[in-house]
């Protein structure tokens, strides 16, 4: 199976490459210093036309495949995370699940915005109460006949870009007897009575991107918001987080990238005891390895893309990828400030950013514990 990208991959990634560099790197700090999501950057990638990557033309998006989705990701990721998370979020969970599952009145209302890039999209799983256990869910949607609607009630946590979004697709159990054969997805808008953002989470990093606590108070859902069918919710679940632990793994690729690159260029300008401490065995070594891991990360990540592509399961390569990808994220990253020294440390070189940015990936979308689980599952364990 190749894994290498092709011509058109390679353009689309360098388009992307260079919007970063001139558009989003001289801006990469500030925005986290200001914790301010930038509406901006979103605009121009939506004029970049790539904010609906993998959705299919037909509904505005670009038509590309879940390789193309990756390079994307992981440009974003090499120069700010917090854009490039809010961006796998808006693209793997708000916006892929209403294509996978939704009718077509649904697509045509819905996914056609957050395709074209005129809406951010959000996905409401985890809940104060429930993390690794994500179907220990509280929240509820109860169904009134006379009325044809859902009422939702419940709290949700962690939710990435819930204050900036057009669409939330919530999890909620329909019925609570049914263990995981209870839980459906509703589409929800930001703007229904009932809806309230009750905290934007002050962070180690990835400022720019808003994570949410979310409140559904007696939220009346007429029927048509209900995503497929009643009780598939966690089935949904399941197969957008293969999906989505992809994109982490390649957003985790570039911030490792990012880190790299910072360290390599600064240890080939620094010089101490009459040479650049590049030319030092410590340094060398320490860059080489870094290297190393970014490089395995990406092809792990690739494959990873490939197979889904293909219409493969991808459930281990999806949970190998991201599990590889974070960890070699921090990993990087630390080294990164390691090689800069005090410099490192400080908020005028990025690789303090990195640093703090990458401990995420190896916490959301499924912890770095539970990809172990995943993986030990998959191999028959």
């Amino acid at each position: 199976m190749e894994f290498e990208p092709s011509a058109e991959h390679r353009m689309i990634r360098d388009t992307v490459r260079e919007f970063c560099d001139s558009e989003i790197r001289p801006i990469a700090q500030e925005i986290e210093d200001e914790h301010r999501f930038p509406e901006e950057v979103f605009a121009s990638l939506a004029d970049l036309d790539v904010m609906g990557v993998p959705v299919s033309e037909a509904y505005g998006g670009l038509g590309g495949d879940q390789l193309t989705y990756a390079l994307v990701t992981e440009e974003l990721g090499r120069v700010s995370g917090g854009i490039g998370l809010s961006y796998a979020a808006h693209t793997s969970l708000g916006a892929k699940p209403i294509e996978a599952f939704g009718t077509e009145a649904q697509k045509e209302e819905w996914l056609r915005p957050l395709a074209t890039g005129d809406g951010i999209g959000a996905w409401a799983l985890t809940e104060p109460e429930s993390g690794s256990d994500a179907s220990n869910m509280e929240t509820t949607a109860e169904y009134d006949a006379d009325a044809d609607e859902y009422v939702l009630n419940g709290t949700k946590q962690f939710i990435t870009n819930a204050s900036v979004a057009n669409s939330v697709l919530v999890k909620a159990v329909t019925d609570p007897d049914a263990g995981y054969d209870g839980i459906s997805t509703f589409i929800v808008d930001p703007d229904d009575d009932g809806f309230e953002v009750t905290t934007v989470w002050e962070k180690m990093g990835l400022n720019c991107s808003p994570t949410c606590e979310i409140r559904f108070d007696d939220l009346r859902l007429p029927a048509d918001r209900l995503l497929g069918e009643e009780g598939e919710g966690w089935e949904q679940t399941m197969a957008t987080l293969d999906g989505g632990r992809i994109s982490i793994a390649a957003l985790s690729v570039g911030l490792a990238q990012g880190a790299y690159e910072a360290a390599k260029e600064y240890a080939g300008e620094r010089e101490q005891f009459g040479k650049p401490i590049a030319e030092f065995d410590a340094i060398r070594d320490k860059i080489v390895h870094m290297y190393r891991q970014i490089e395995r990360a990406r092809l792990l990540t690739h494959k990873a893309a490939t197979r889904y592509d293909a219409g493969e399961p991808v459930t281990k390569a999806s949970a190998l990828a991201k599990l590889d990808a974070s960890e070699a994220a921090r990993e990087v990253a630390e080294e990164a400030v390691q090689t800069l020294g005090g410099y490192g440390y400080t908020t005028d070189f990025a690789p303090q950013r990195f640093y703090r940015d990458a401990k995420l990936m190896e916490i959301g979308e499924g912890t770095s514990e539970i990809q172990h689980v995943v993986l030990g599952r998959e191999l028959g364990l």
